[in-house]
């Protein structure tokens, strides 16, 4: 007898309760009426991550699996199959921005929380092994540098690199020092060669406007566009406000703000994106010109080669504005430094683990409702990509708008999403039953 995959019986609306159950570790940033309708704040390694990952711990252990923690706080809940192998990876992260919201990432941790709680309830057991993970610090907001976990698994960033990595509070902590206090310091080598998956399924809000301005259920997820995030250090020189004259100053925030509406119409001219996200200025008083200026630049494109000339033409360009002081008898020309904070290269996903996503879609949806879509945001996807098969699944979000209280999908998208993530999981397990993969 054939299995057919409607015969697993779902509970509708317990993933969306699940989702603002666990909003209570870091709920932030009231916008509506609604008790749910609140923001999360939940850092990487914080007292409050500590405790979303002890309960995800002990749900996912009270289904059966067996929890693996690697050196780099990464969790691996491996829900057993009928045979051994590696396991098939759903994974995304349960650490927030500092005024995020409830989706971005916890959809993607709490849809395989409740794949598997179907598997339990239905008694249905995969071929192979399924292994839910809750990636480390994928949005590098406290720790600034996102995707590091993921990136270690992959052997894509060095163990002691992410281990060193202060973070950016008041009193800078290390990562690894943090991950010892939490109790979240395993033991399970942060590798794809001795923790490995057969492949990485990923589901996520898209966190932009097409799908919904489209009017379509599902995202079939087939790459991801290429970013480069630099920390942009500009150097001048302090001097009273009252008493200097504008030609002879070299005034470190005026040359920077130059700089950065440079940047941003050089990436729209190639159809990119550039954003400033973070401002620090010295001294910081009112009646003093800044002489230094750090801001980070996050630009972005779907083409590796064109964000290598976007770059290449700021770069030019900001040493150029930087000089221009040099024609003054009295003004000094200021100096402008780029650092390499993190780079991922356009990914393309596998295209079979795309087809598995897309037949499991076309199981629910009409072909008009299903879109293949390039993801504007960088994920754990980008760095698991690089080592084994991987895909992702979009649903749509409200307005375009995430990274804020805000975001928000319909209770109707969340349980399109699971249900395509649900197929898509045994399809694939089947298919690599028939493959004795």
């Amino acid at each position: 007898m054939t299995f057919s995959i409607d015969s697993l019986i779902t509970q509708k609306g317990r993933l969306l309760a699940t989702i603002h159950e666990t909003a209570k570790w870091g709920a932030k940033g009231v916008w509506g009426t609604r008790e749910t309708e609140t923001g999360v704040c939940r850092l990487a390694l914080s007292d409050l991550d500590k405790q979303v990952r002890d309960w995800f711990v002990k749900e996912t252990k009270s289904l059966g699996c067996e929890v693996k923690i690697d050196q780099v706080g990464n969790i691996f809940a491996i829900f057993p199959g009928k045979n051994q192998g590696k396991p098939t990876g759903i994974g995304s992260h349960l650490d927030t921005q500092p005024n995020g919201g409830r989706y971005d990432g916890i959809l993607g941790v709490l849809s395989g929380l409740e794949v598997l709680r179907t598997f339990k309830e239905n008694n249905y057991v995969p071929n192979y092994p399924i292994a839910l993970v809750n990636w480390t610090n994928e949005e590098g907001a406290r720790f600034p540098k996102s995707m590091v976990a993921s990136g270690v698994w992959a052997k894509q960033i060095p163990l002691q690199e992410c281990l060193n990595l202060k973070s950016l509070d008041k009193v800078p902590v290390s990562f690894g020092a943090e991950l010892k206090r939490i109790g979240y310091d395993g033991q399970t080598k942060a590798s794809y060669l001795e923790n490995p998956l057969a492949a990485h399924f990923e589901i996520h809000i898209e966190q932009g406007p097409i799908l919904e301005n489209e009017g379509k259920k599902i995202g079939v997820v087939t790459g991801v566009q290429a970013f480069e995030w630099n920390l942009v250090t500009v150097k001048g020189r302090s001097s009273h406000a009252g008493t200097t004259p504008m030609n002879t100053r070299s005034d470190a925030i005026l040359t920077a703000s130059r700089v950065i509406v440079m940047a941003v119409e050089t990436a729209l001219k190639h159809q990119g994106l550039a954003t400033v996200g973070t401002l620090q200025l010295e001294p910081g008083s009112v009646n003093v010109i800044p002489n230094i200026v750090k801001f980070s630049l996050d630009v972005r494109h779907v083409e590796d080669e064109i964000l290598a000339t976007i770059m290449a033409e700021i770069k030019q360009k900001a040493e150029q504005i930087a000089q221009e002081n040099v024609d003054s008898p009295h003004g000094k020309p200021l100096s402008i430094d780029f650092e390499n904070i993190t780079s991922s290269k356009a990914i393309k996903f596998n295209n079979t683990n795309i087809k598995t996503v897309k037949d499991a879609a076309s199981q629910i949806f009409k072909q008009d409702e299903i879109r293949e879509i390039t993801s504007g945001a960088g994920h754990d996807s980008c760095f698991t990509s690089t080592r084994v098969p991987t895909s992702m699944i979009f649903i749509p979000s409200k307005n375009g708008i995430s990274h804020s209280p805000e975001e928000y999908s319909s209770p109707e998208e969340v349980e399109n999403g699971f249900q395509v993530l649900l197929r898509t999981i045994v399809l694939f397990d089947e298919m690599r039953a028939l493959q004795k993969a």
